[in-house]
C-alpha cells in the first residue's frame, strides 16, 4: 500500500525546485541581475585563490619571515641584522649597505649620534679590543661585522652588573649606539677572524683631554 506521505513529499520537492528555478530566471532578467553576479564571480574567484595561495605556500612565507627577522636589544641599546640575502639591509647580490646615523634611529637606538662629525673605520684582531672607555661630550653610533664579537654598554638598569653584553654573530652585522658618558667596549672573541666597525660620533675627541674615561672595565 502506498505510503500518502512519501507521495506527497515527492510531489512537493518538483513543486519547490520549479518555483525556485523560475524565481531565479526572473531575477536574471531584472536589470540588477549582472551587478549582483559580477560581485558573487568576484568574491569566489578571490576567496579560490586564496584558498589556494595559502595551501601552496604556508612553509615558504613562514621561512621568509623568519629571514628577514632581526634582533634588538633594548639594554645593549644594539640591533643585529643577517649580513646575507634576504636581510632589512641587503637591497641586491652586491651585500648589505646601511647608512649608520639613520639605520639607528629607524631601529628605535637610543641616544646615538646625530651626525658624523668624526668617524673612524678599524680592525680588532682576534683577542683584541676596542674602546673600554666613556666619552662625555658625544653621542657615537657604531656598525660592527666580520667576526664574532662582544659588544658592551655600561648600563645601570642591569642589575649587579651595572653593563648590558651582546654577542654578534660572523653572518651578521650590529648598530648599536652609546650615549654621551656611557661606557663601551668592543672585544673580538672570535679565534680565527678579524672584525671591523664603524664609529660615528657627533663632535670632536679630544683625547688628551678629561672629557673621556679610560680603562673603565678591569675584567676586560
Amino acid at each position: 500500500m502506498a505510503n500518502p506521505r512519501r507521495n506527497s513529499q515527492s510531489l512537493e520537492n518538483p513543486l519547490q525546485n520549479q518555483n525556485i528555478s523560475s524565481w531565479v530566471m526572473q531575477l536574471l532578467k531584472k536589470p540588477q541581475a549582472f551587478p549582483l553576479l559580477l560581485s558573487i564571480f568576484m568574491f569566489l574567484s578571490w576567496f579560490f585563490f586564496r584558498f589556494l595561495h595559502s595551501s601552496h605556500f604556508p612553509a615558504h612565507n613562514n621561512n621568509h619571515n623568519h629571514k628577514w627577522s632581526h634582533h634588538y636589544d633594548e639594554m645593549a641599546n644594539l640591533v643585529k641584522f643577517k649580513s646575507g640575502f634576504p636581510s632589512l639591509i641587503v637591497k641586491d647580490k652586491r651585500g648589505w649597505l646601511l647608512n649608520p646615523i639613520s639605520l639607528a634611529l629607524d631601529s628605535r637606538l637610543k641616544g646615538g649620534a646625530v651626525s658624523c662629525t668624526s668617524i673612524h673605520l678599524g680592525e680588532i684582531q682576534p683577542g683584541a679590543m676596542r674602546g673600554n672607555h666613556r666619552h662625555h661630550t658625544c653621542n657615537e653610533t657604531f656598525v660592527i661585522w666580520g667576526a664574532k664579537t662582544l659588544f658592551r654598554l655600561e648600563n645601570n638598569h642591569v642589575g649587579g652588573k651595572g653593563y648590558a653584553e651582546m654577542i654578534i654573530g660572523v653572518d651578521e652585522v650590529a648598530v648599536a649606539a652609546s650615549p654621551s658618558g656611557t661606557a663601551h667596549a668592543l672585544v673580538n672573541v672570535d679565534p680565527i677572524r678579524s672584525a671591523f666597525f664603524i664609529g660615528c660620533q657627533d663632535s670632536i675627541i679630544n683625547y688628551n683631554s678629561t672629557m673621556s674615561d679610560f680603562n673603565v672595565w678591569k675584567d676586560l
